[in-house]
C-alpha cells in the first residue's frame, strides 16, 4: 500500500515537472522569436526596378544612389538605420520586369520604387497589391494606373490627364482644330493619346488621324507611316513617344520635307527629357528646328542648384554617364519620401515583420518555390504614411492628392530654336497659359480664362514667325474643284448621306396668284407711291411759287393759298387745260405732264398684267392643296423629290412627271395641268432660286416642306469639313452670304424666304428714278431761277427808294431780319402792284411848298 502510494507521487511529480518544463520551453521560444522579429532593424530594404540603359534610367539610377547616401549620412532620419537600395534592371521587358520585381519582394523589401514602362508598372502594381508592397513610381504617366485598380500604387510624378489638358489648350490657342497623333502602340501611347483625344474634345477639337507605331519599329515601317499622314491634310503632328524612341521620328520627318514651314510639331515631355539628358553639342545635331514641347515645371530653390552643381562635378569625372533631367529629380524625391515614410511608420513603434502568403502554400501543383515569398505585414500601414507625406524636394513640395498623385501639375512650354530649349511660357490647371510661372501668380484670385491666356512667340519649323496654317491639301484632290451642273450626277455617291440627314429644302413652284383685294395699288411698290406723292406735294408748292404773283387764280388768303396748291397737283392729270402764265410755270409744267404720261402708261399696263396672271393662275397655296388638286406634279429629273413624293405623301406615279430643264419647267407650267402640263412643280430650293431668276412670272408657294438643307460631302476626318463650315459662319455673320445670293439669285426676281417679297409685276422706284431725278433737278433749278429774279428786281426797288428818301439807307447797316421781311413781302405782292411801284418811282409828284 505504501508503494502503490509513493508511485503515483512520483507519478504525479513527474508529470508536473513536465508541464513546467514545456511551458518554460514554450516562453523560452516565444521570447526568442520576439527578439529576433521585433528588433528594430539595422537595414531596410527598399526594392528598385527599371531600365537601366535607357534614357530616363541612366538620369534616375545616379540620383537614386545619391538621394540614398543623404538619407544614410542624415542622422535625423532613420535614426541610425540604413536605407538599402536593392535595384533590378528590368532590361525594356514587361517579362523580366515582372521577375525582377519577384526578386526583391523575396529579399524582404518593404516597398519597391518604379518602373517606368506602363505595360510593366500594370504587372508589378498587381504583384505588389498582392503581397502588400507601397508601389511608388517617378516616371510612369499612364493616367490608367488609377488607386482604385491598384490600391498600393502611388505616383510621384504628373500624371497625362494633365499633360494632355496642356497640350490641348496649347493647340486651342493657336487656333487648330484637327492634328495627327503619332505613338507608340503601347499601353503608354494608347492611353496617353486617349487622354489627349478627351481633352481636345473639350476645346471643340479632335484627332482626325492616328499614327501608331508598332514597338520596336524600324526606319522604314517609320517612313511608311509618315508618308500615308501627309495625305490626310492636318499637318498639326503631336508626338507622344517614350524618350528612347522618338527621336528618329524627327529624322525621317525631315528627309520626307515635313520640317518645313508648312508643318507644325508638338512633343510631350519625353523629348525634353531625352534633350535635357544630352550634351549641348548633341542636341545641335537633331534636325528640331520650331518644334514646341512640354516639361514639367520644377521651381528652381538653393537646395536644387547644390544637387545639381554636385551632379555637374560626379558628370565631369566620369561618375554618372548622364546631364540630369526632370526625372532624375522626380527619383531623387522619391527615395526622400519612402524614407520619410518608414521613418515616420517606426516612429510609432511598429515593427518591420514578414510572414508566409497562405495562398502561395496552397499552389501544390507547381514547382516554383514561390511559398519563399513573404508578405509584408505592415504594408497598409506604410502606404498610409506615404499618402501623408509633406516635405520640401529637389522638385518643390511633395504631396499626393486623394487619387495618389503628385500635386502640382505644371508645365514649361519649350520651343526648340537653333538648337537651343527656349521657354515661352507656363500652363498650370488653375491658370491657364501664361508667361508668368504659376507660383507667382495666387491661385485664389486668378479666374482661369482662355481669353486671357498669353504666350511669348515662337519660332516654327522653317524659322519662320508667322503661324503656320496647319492644314494642307489632298495632292489627289487638285486643290478644291468645284462644279456648277444642273442635274444630279453625284447621285449614287451621295444617296447614302443623303438618307442620313443630308436631304434639301424641298419648295414649290407655280404660276403667281394675286389676291384682288386693293389690287389698283399693286402696279406700285410702297417706295413708288411715296414717291410719287411726295412729287405731286412738290409740284404743287413750286407752281404755286412762280404763279402766285401774276396768277389770279394763286392769290387770296392763305388758306386759300394751301388749297389751290393742293387742288393744282392733284387735279393734274384729269384737267385738260392747264392755267399757268409764267415761262417758268409752263416749262415745269411741260416735263410735268411728260412725267405723268409715262407714270400713268406703266400703271396701267402693270395692272392689265397683275389681273390677266390673276385669272390664268392655279389655286395651289402649299403642300396640302398641291396634294389634294390631284393634278400632275412635276419635279427634276434623278432628284431624290420623286420618290419622296410618293414615299411621304403617297402620291401616286401617274400624278409625278419628270422634266429636264429650265425650258421644260417653263413650258410644263404654262399649258397648266389643263393642257398637258403641270399645276406646279417640286425642286430643290437652290434650283429653283436659279429658275426663279429667270422667269419672273412664276414663284415659290408655300413654305419648305423638308427639313434639312444643303450640306458638302467631304472625307471622313477631312480638315475642309470644319474649314467650310468656319467659312460659310463668318459669311453669314458678315452679311456677305446674303449679298452673294442677292447678286447671283435675285437680279429680276427672286423668292427669298423670310422677309418682304415684291411682286414681279410690281413697278419699283428703281424704274423711274432717272425721271424723278432729272424732274426734281428741274425744279430745284426753276426754283433758283425764280430767286434770283426776285434777288435783282428787290435791289432795284430798294435803289429807287433811296434815291427819294430823305435820308440815306445802306444796306449794310440795315437790320437783316427787316431786310428778309421787306423781301419776302416784295415777292408776295402781285406784279402789277410792284409795276406800279416802279412808276411812282421813275415819276415822282412834286412836293407843295
Amino acid at each position: 500500500m505504501l508503494l502503490c502510494s509513493s508511485g503515483y507521487l512520483y507519478s504525479e511529480a513527474l508529470t508536473m515537472a513536465s508541464v513546467v518544463l514545456t511551458s518554460f520551453l514554450i516562453f523560452i521560444c516565444i521570447t526568442l522569436d520576439c527578439y529576433v522579429h521585433c528588433q528594430k532593424p539595422p537595414v531596410v530594404n527598399v526594392g528598385v526596378v527599371f531600365t537601366f540603359d535607357s534614357v530616363i534610367g541612366r538620369a534616375a539610377k545616379g540620383a537614386m544612389e545619391a538621394a540614398a547616401d543623404d538619407i544614410n549620412a542624415e542622422p535625423s532620419i532613420l535614426k541610425g538605420d540604413k536605407l538599402n537600395l536593392l535595384m533590378m534592371d528590368a532590361n525594356r521587358s514587361v517579362f523580366l520586369g515582372a521577375i525582377a520585381a519577384f526578386q526583391v519582394i523575396e529579399k524582404e523589401v518593404v516597398a519597391i520604387i518604379g518602373p517606368q514602362s506602363s505595360g510593366t508598372a500594370h504587372m508589378i502594381a498587381s504583384i505588389a497589391d498582392g503581397f502588400q508592397l507601397p508601389l511608388i513610381s517617378f516616371s510612369v504617366t499612364d493616367p490608367t494606373l488609377s488607386a482604385s485598380q491598384f490600391p498600393f500604387f502611388i505616383r510621384s510624378t504628373q500624371n497625362d490627364y494633365s499633360q494632355m489638358a496642356a497640350m490641348a489648350d496649347l493647340i486651342g490657342y493657336y487656333g487648330w482644330k484637327r492634328i495627327i497623333a503619332i505613338y507608340v502602340d503601347d499601353d503608354h501611347g494608347r492611353n496617353g493619346i486617349s487622354a489627349l483625344d478627351d481633352a481636345l474634345a473639350e476645346t471643340m477639337s479632335m484627332i482626325s488621324y492616328k499614327v501608331a507605331f508598332p514597338p520596336g519599329a524600324n526606319l522604314g515601317q517609320i517612313t511608311d507611316l509618315l508618308n500615308k499622314s501627309k495625305l490626310v491634310g492636318p499637318r498639326v503632328y503631336v508626338v507622344h513617344v517614350s524618350p528612347d524612341s522618338g527621336l528618329p521620328i524627327f529624322t525621317i520627318a525631315k528627309h520626307l520635307q515635313m520640317m518645313t514651314s508648312d508643318y507644325v510639331w508638338f512633343a510631350t515631355d519625353w523629348l525634353c527629357a531625352t534633350l535635357d539628358s544630352m550634351s549641348h553639342v548633341n542636341q545641335t545635331s537633331l534636325p528640331l528646328q520650331g518644334v514646341v514641347a512640354l516639361r514639367p515645371h520644377i521651381p528652381q530653390s538653393r537646395r536644387q542648384k547644390d544637387f545639381v552643381s554636385r551632379w555637374r562635378e560626379l558628370h565631369r569625372k566620369g561618375l554618372v554617364s548622364s546631364w540630369l533631367n526632370a526625372y532624375s529629380l522626380y527619383a531623387y524625391d522619391t527615395v526622400w519620401a519612402v524614407a520619410h515614410s518608414i521613418d515616420a511608420f517606426l516612429n510609432e513603434g511598429r515593427n518591420i515583420t514578414f510572414s508566409f502568403n497562405k495562398k502561395l502554400f496552397d499552389l501544390n501543383a507547381t514547382a516554383l518555390p514561390l511559398q519563399k515569398l513573404k508578405t509584408f505585414d505592415g504594408g497598409s500601414f506604410l502606404l498610409d504614411k506615404l499618402l501623408q507625406t509633406n516635405f520640401t524636394g529637389l522638385t518643390g513640395a511633395v504631396q499626393f492628392d486623394t487619387d495618389r498623385n503628385l500635386i502640382g501639375g505644371a508645365y514649361e512650354i519649350i520651343n526648340v530654336d537653333k538648337a537651343e530649349l527656349r521657354r515661352i511660357g507656363y500652363w498650370s490647371n488653375y491658370t491657364g497659359l501664361s508667361i508668368e510661372p504659376p507660383e507667382t501668380l495666387k491661385q485664389g484670385q486668378l479666374v482661369h480664362s482662355h481669353l486671357d491666356q498669353k504666350l511669348n512667340n515662337v519660332t516654327w519649323p522653317g524659322q519662320k514667325t508667322e503661324k503656320p496654317r496647319g492644314s494642307g491639301t489632298n495632292p489627289l484632290c487638285s486643290s478644291l474643284q468645284i462644279c456648277a451642273f444642273w442635274g444630279w450626277s453625284l447621285q449614287s455617291q451621295l444617296q447614302r448621306a443623303s438618307e442620313k440627314g443630308c436631304r434639301k429644302c424641298l419648295v414649290i413652284v407655280a404660276p403667281l396668284r394675286k389676291s384682288s383685294a386693293w389690287i389698283y395699288l399693286r402696279p406700285f411698290t410702297v417706295e413708288m407711291w411715296c414717291t410719287t406723292a411726295a412729287f405731286f406735294v412738290l409740284i404743287g408748292v413750286i407752281i404755286w411759287i412762280l404763279e402766285h404773283r401774276i396768277n389770279k387764280h394763286f392769290r387770296g388768303p392763305a388758306r386759300q393759298h394751301l388749297i389751290t396748291m393742293l387742288l393744282f397737283s392733284f387735279s393734274t392729270p384729269f384737267k385738260t387745260k392747264q392755267e399757268t402764265m409764267s415761262t417758268l410755270g409752263r416749262i415745269v409744267m411741260m416735263i410735268w405732264l411728260f412725267l405723268l404720261m409715262v407714270i400713268t402708261a406703266s400703271y396701267k399696263a402693270s395692272l392689265t398684267s397683275i389681273l390677266t396672271i390673276q385669272r390664268l393662275s392655279s389655286p395651289i397655296t402649299g403642300i396640302d392643296s398641291l396634294i389634294a388638286s390631284r393634278w400632275p406634279i412635276g419635279y427634276q429629273v434623278g432628284s431624290f423629290a420623286g420618290n419622296y413624293l410618293k414615299e411621304s405623301f403617297n402620291i401616286p406615279s401617274s400624278r409625278l412627271v419628270s422634266l429636264g430643264t429650265p425650258e421644260e419647267y417653263e413650258r410644263a407650267l404654262q399649258r397648266g395641268p389643263s393642257n398637258g402640263g403641270v399645276a406646279a412643280i417640286v425642286d430643290e430650293l437652290p434650283y429653283v432660286e436659279l429658275f426663279l431668276s429667270k422667269h419672273a412670272e412664276f414663284g415659290i408657294i408655300g413654305q419648305k416642306f423638308s427639313k434639312n438643307g444643303w450640306g458638302f460631302a467631304f472625307q471622313r476626318g477631312s480638315p475642309l469639313a470644319i474649314d467650310m463650315s468656319t467659312a460659310i459662319l463668318k459669311l453669314s455673320e458678315s452679311g456677305k452670304l446674303q449679298e452673294i445670293h442677292d447678286k447671283w439669285f435675285c437680279k429680276s426676281g427672286c423668292a427669298i424666304q423670310g422677309r418682304h417679297q415684291s411682286d414681279p409685276n410690281q413697278l419699283e422706284l428703281s424704274s423711274f428714278w432717272d425721271l424723278y431725278l432729272f424732274f426734281g433737278a428741274l425744279m430745284v433749278t426753276a426754283f433758283l431761277v425764280f430767286i434770283i429774279q426776285m434777288v435783282w428786281q428787290f435791289v432795284q426797288y430798294k435803289r429807287k427808294q433811296r434815291e427819294l428818301s430823305s435820308h440815306a439807307f445802306d444796306p449794310l447797316t440795315a437790320r437783316c431780319f427787316q431786310v428778309i421781311y421787306d423781301f419776302l413781302n416784295f415777292i408776295i405782292e402781285k406784279e402789277e402792284a410792284m409795276k406800279k411801284m416802279f412808276k411812282q418811282s421813275d415819276n415822282p409828284e412834286p412836293q407843295e411848298s
